[in-house]
């Protein structure tokens, strides 16, 4: 198992063979699908939830609506990816636009600093990050996996239709281990107490007490159309996807 932060290093991967399946968002894998990449998705693997995932303004701050939002500076992560488009629905329903606002990027771990330093007027922070700025005093603008975002597919396991061709037995046992996973995920907080701190910087103590979002246990293409749809929506994809044409249903056993 090897982690990569940039979706973009992801393909050179696959294409030499090194990489035959790989975890994302689906913003990453809908952007590949969109570039011409042939993609297949196997396996659904968190949605989101109340308080995983909110826009934070200081204590002292004078906003206190997403209205407000008009003209400031928000932080995320990264550009064009799930923090911009959770936002982006959230400011349409207030009656503003992408456009109203700037999405600067910075760090997770930077994003207090710069909320303090009056650097950004509001940060986009999911678990743990969302915590620890509350604790300093940090303030809830708005909650991104509410309204418009409610459940919003976040990620999954992933290939390309070339080897799910090649190797659809080896396929079809990657998923039913994963949702043998997911099934114990959705049940047992301390089994993933034991996981999570061996591929994040997330201690075990954070996650027995940290909001977490949902573990589907079976992929359903209808949940993450909804992804697709709000990317098209907000000019993230060129052409409508049709997302059932991407996922991979396994051989009868």
């Amino acid at each position: 198992m090897e982690v990569i932060q940039a979706p973009q290093a992801v393909m050179p991967k696959i294409a030499n063979g090194s990489m035959d399946i790989f975890k994302g968002s689906y913003v990453s894998f809908l952007n590949l699908q969109d570039s011409g990449q042939k993609i297949k998705i196997l396996s659904d693997t968190l949605q989101g939830a109340p308080g995983i995932a909110a826009v934070v303004v200081p204590k002292d701050s004078k906003l206190q609506s997403a209205k407000e939002l008009k003209g400031k500076t928000i932080a995320v992560n990264s550009l064009k990816n799930l923090g911009e488009l959770s936002v982006s629905a959230h400011l349409q329903i207030n009656e503003l636009s992408p456009q109203d606002v700037k999405f600067t990027v910075i760090d997770f771990q930077a994003q207090i600093a710069a909320l303090k330093s009056g650097t950004v007027d509001a940060a986009w922070l999911v678990e743990p990050f969302l915590s620890a700025a509350q604790q300093g005093g940090a303030r809830v603008l708005l909650d991104t996996n509410t309204g418009p975002t409610e459940s919003l597919p976040i990620d999954g396991w992933g290939s390309t239709d070339a080897w799910v061709a090649k190797h659809p037995k080896t396929a079809a046992a990657f998923q039913r281990a994963v949702q043998k996973a997911q099934r114990l995920a959705a049940t047992d907080r301390s089994a993933l107490a034991e996981v999570v701190p061996k591929y994040t910087q997330i201690p075990k103590e954070a996650v027995m007490t940290m909001a977490m979002g949902t573990f589907p246990t079976s992929l359903n293409a209808t949940r993450i159309q909804r992804v697709a749809d709000l990317m098209h929506e907000f000019g993230y994809l060129k052409s409508k996807i049709d997302v059932p044409t991407m996922v991979f249903n396994g051989p009868e056993q």
